[in-house]
C-alpha cells in the first residue's frame, strides 16, 4: 500500500528519500550519492519531482557497507562481498578467502606500525635535553640516507 506525495506520485511506505536514508544510516547525503556512483548501492528511481527514492533494503545495505569498512575492507572488497551476497553465485569459501587476505594485510600493517614505533622510540631515546634543533638526533636520523 502506497502513500501519495504532495506532487501526486505514489511512493511505497517502504521507500525512502535520500534525506531519510541519511538519517537512518548516520551517513551524509554526499556519502550515499558516492556509494551509488561506485555501484555499492543500486541505481534508484526518482519521483516525479526528481527526488531519489530508495528501497528500504538500502538501509541494510549501507549498514553492511559500514560494518565491512569498520573491519578494514576497502570499497573494492566490499563491492566483491556484496556481489557474492546478492548474486548467491559463490560460496562461503570465497568470502573466507577475501577475509583471509584482508587479515593478512592487517597483520602486515600492524607489523609495519610496530617497526615505526620501535624506530621512533629509539630516536627519542637518543635526544638530550637542551640540545639545539640543528643537533637533534631525531632530525639527524631523519636526514640520514640509511
Amino acid at each position: 500500500m502506497g502513500i501519495r506525495s504532495t506532487n501526486g506520485a505514489i511512493i511505497l511506505e517502504s521507500d525512502v528519500r535520500i534525506g531519510q536514508l541519511a538519517k537512518e544510516t548516520g551517513l551524509n547525503v554526499q556519502s550515499i550519492r558516492f556509494y551509488e556512483r561506485k555501484g555499492l548501492l543500486p541505481s534508484v528511481n526518482r519521483s516525479a519531482s526528481g527526488y531519489r527514492i530508495y528501497k528500504e533494503d538500502s538501509i541494510r545495505r549501507i549498514q553492511f557497507i559500514k560494518h565491512a569498512q569498520e573491519v578494514g575492507f576497502s570499497l573494492k572488497e566490499i563491492s566483491e562481498l556484496l556481489s557474492l551476497k546478492v548474486s548467491g553465485n559463490g560460496s562461503c569459501d570465497m568470502v573466507q578467502q577475501i577475509a583471509a587476505e584482508k587479515l593478512k594485510q592487517l597483520e602486515e600493517r600492524l607489523e609495519s606500525i610496530e617497526r615505526m614505533k620501535l624506530t621512533l622510540t629509539s630516536m627519542m631515546e637518543m635526544c638530550e635535553e637542551g640540545l639545539p634543533a640543528r643537533a637533534c638526533p631525531i632530525l639527524e636520523a631523519l636526514d640520514n640516507d640509511s
